[in-house]
């Protein structure tokens, strides 16, 4: 059996951010729905839980970082194409999540980036396996 990822992240508003991943795309699993929590599916294996500040606070005894303020992580997605990075990102602003960096290409990878509704980081990226620089032995 392949490993699941479950990603658990804090927001403010649950519906809020329930509608701005729908625009971007994303499904959510009714199953592990309710008013204190949803289930983002991302893939097959990789899911996001999106939890109100409130009910994620019962799960630890730290506080729950202002992703505004601070980075906790930074959520890196693959897409099939550059075109694909930049659609995704473009999706994403539409809607309200803000561009923190400009675009990087380096040639055989492209990345560009958008902090969601609650400042969650994600970054989106194609890679081009034939283009890989060589590690020297």
């Amino acid at each position: 059996m392949a490993t699941q990822v479950f990603i658990n992240l804090g927001v403010k508003d649950l519906n809020r951010s329930i509608e701005f991943f729908t625009k971007l795309g994303y499904t959510f699993n009714a199953q592990f729905t309710n008013d204190k929590a949803t289930c983002m599916v991302i893939s097959d294996t990789i899911y996001v839980m999106l939890l109100t500040e409130e009910f994620f606070k019962t799960f630890t005894t730290k506080p729950i970082v202002n992703a505004h303020q601070s980075i906790e992580c930074s959520i890196a997605l693959t897409c099939d194409s550059k075109e694909a990075v930049n659609e995704m990102v473009d999706k994403a602003v539409a809607v309200g999540a803000t561009i923190p960096n400009p675009a990087t290409d380096y040639g055989f990878m492209y990345q560009h980036s958008f902090d969601d509704l609650d400042g969650h980081h994600w970054e989106y990226f194609w890679m081009d396996p034939n283009g890989m620089p060589q590690q020297q032995a």
